[in-house]
């Protein structure tokens, strides 16, 4: 089924409150679409956190999730007992509430990250957290009095609602899918086709190849974007692909510790405007794959790295888009009928690529909802056994949130190293100049 919200349907809001509710008696999550489902039965997690000016008690915390759920009422989705698109009971919203003192803020927000297992082990709670460390004692020097935090299931939120939020603008999703953009039968069979062929290996060789239970680890770095902004401007490339550039040259820059010797295997998100009938009816964001050539000339794997994104993205995406889709979609339907199939290894198997790279769009705190945070803000993603690294725009920093193991952790501190590197470099013009804004 579709995704819901107020604005999926034609008819009164009434009648389509009453079409969610009946949907969800007998499934939780018949709302969700296939990639929804992918992400909830796999049990991914994002989440959101930053620093504020504000303290925060038990009932300030309820009345911030009232706010939450006006704006992005798919929070309401997913679990035993939802009523799809209606307000939270003052009991639900209690249950996932919570607010402690803390004598000082150091080593926060890192200490409080966690890969939110706990999120799934009550069926009929809402699949979302929100809880506050209040400094006792009042405001540091800095201004700041407390640190709040937002965990969620993957299936119920995306970086552009995070940045729509940040906002207090509504981040409710209709239906995402342009039906008018339609896509050639042809093209539909073999995405199905595929989709079979590829779901099929993913279950073999996640159960020959998925490696052992892995301890996750979370960390945070916040980059001045005027600093990044001159580099990339030197380079003459693109913000982004400096980001993914510095990131991947210093967690993957020994042969032993990227898959393929010649290249760094990463997939990176996108959100594409160009929708069509069979697209995600939930999810904005794209999955794209890259290779990104490897060198130890690090301007030159820069630029290597620009080159490339320019190239995947000058493509038609229709195709792969159709096919991932398409995967999920076939997964959800063996997994009716053998879900057995899907254990831990599965969910354990992240494929072949090295780290996936997510660009959120920029978080600008303004309006009721986040008037009190102040910068740096941090949103980041946990998928079993899979590298993630996040990368959140604001006003001064863009802050990076990575989710890695533990080999890939102790590199985090070679990041800063890799900058200073860049920006000490005399670089020859490249003859363009494609630093926009991210």
């Amino acid at each position: 089924m579709k995704s819901f919200s107020s604005s999926s349907f034609a008819n009164s809001q009434k009648e389509a409150l009453e079409r969610a509710l009946r949907a969800v008696k007998s499934d939780s999550q018949a709302l969700f679409t296939d990639f929804q489902w992918y992400l909830f039965t796999g049990k991914d997690t994002i989440f959101f956190t930053a620093f504020s000016k504000r303290r925060f008690d038990r009932d300030t915390l309820k009345g911030l999730v009232a706010q939450m759920v006006a704006l992005a009422p798919q929070l309401t989705h997913g679990f035993a007992g939802a009523r799809p698109g209606q307000p939270l009971t003052e009991q639900q919203i209690e249950a996932i509430v919570s607010a402690e003192e803390v004598e000082s803020f150091e080593g926060y927000p890192d200490k409080w990250l966690s890969e939110s297992a706990d999120i799934y082990d009550h069926k009929d709670m809402p699949l979302f957290r929100v809880l506050a460390a209040n400094l006792r004692g009042g405001p540091d020097a800095q201004g700041r009095a407390s640190v709040v935090q937002v965990r969620a299931a993957h299936a119920l939120l995306e970086g552009s609602d995070s940045a729509l939020m940040m906002r207090s603008e509504l981040a409710a999703h209709g239906i995402m899918s342009d039906k008018r953009n339609k896509v050639a039968a042809s093209k539909r069979v073999k995405g199905a086709w595929g989709a079979f062929l590829m779901a099929s290996m993913h279950l073999f060789f996640a159960y020959l190849l998925s490696p052992p239970e892995r301890k996750t680890h979370f960390r945070t770095l916040a980059l001045p974007r005027d600093r990044m902004r001159r580099i990339a401007a030197k380079f003459g490339v693109r913000q982004r692909s400096l980001y993914f550039a510095v990131v991947s040259f210093a967690l993957f820059g020994e042969a032993g510790r990227r898959r393929n010797k010649d290249v760094i295997v990463a997939k990176y998100t996108m959100l594409d405007t160009e929708r069509n009938a069979v697209d995600d009816d939930f999810f904005r964001v794209r999955t794209l794959d890259a290779k990104f050539p490897f060198t130890d000339d690090f301007v030159a794997y820069v630029r290597g790295v620009d080159e490339v994104m320019g190239r995947i993205e000058k493509q038609d995406t229709t195709r792969f888009q159709i096919l991932i889709n398409s995967l999920f979609a076939m997964h959800r339907a063996i997994h009716s009928v053998a879900p057995w199939l899907y254990g831990p290894r599965f969910w354990r198997f992240a494929g072949t690529s090295d780290i996936v790279l997510t660009l959120v769009p920029p978080h600008r705190a303004m309006g009721p909802l986040t008037e009190w945070l102040v910068e740096p803000i941090y949103v980041g993603a946990f998928h079993p056994s899979s590298n993630v690294c996040t990368f959140c725009p604001g006003r001064e920093y863009m802050t990076i949130s990575f989710s890695l193991g533990k080999g890939g952790i102790d590199k985090v501190d070679e990041i800063m190293g890799v900058v200073e590197r860049a920006e000490a470099m005399d670089v020859i013009p490249s003859g363009k100049l494609s630093a926009e804004a991210v």
